[in-house]
């Protein structure tokens, strides 16, 4: 569930705060380790750039997460931020019995 009131956690934040600092690993050391450009993981970090599938993947397996948990952090950070800015648009009136069929109500 998204947080309401503030920002959910940027995988980044997540990365640096949860893993690397209490590790005892540099940005350097794990850019270094997935073979990335230094450059890269610290954008992740800094909330210049997100996490892809494919970082989510590299990632989920050098700290055995798994890529979920970074996909859904970055999923989360993404629609936080959409919410912000999105015009809501009425219900189809033929989306809205569908639904309701799908109810049961």
């Amino acid at each position: 569930m998204l947080p309401k009131h503030r920002p959910p956690t940027h995988p980044g934040e997540m990365l640096l705060k949860e893993f690397l600092e209490p590790m005892g690993i540099t940005q350097l050391e794990l850019a270094r380790h997935l073979g990335w450009t230094y450059a890269r993981l610290n954008e992740i970090v800094n909330r210049r750039r997100g996490i892809t599938a494919d970082s989510a993947l590299a990632i989920g397996d050098a700290l055995g997460t798994g890529p979920e948990f970074w996909i859904n952090l970055q999923s989360d950070w993404n629609l936080w931020n959409s919410r912000k800015q999105h015009r809501k648009i009425p219900l189809l009136k033929k989306a809205s019995a569908s639904a309701q069929s799908l109810s049961g109500t």
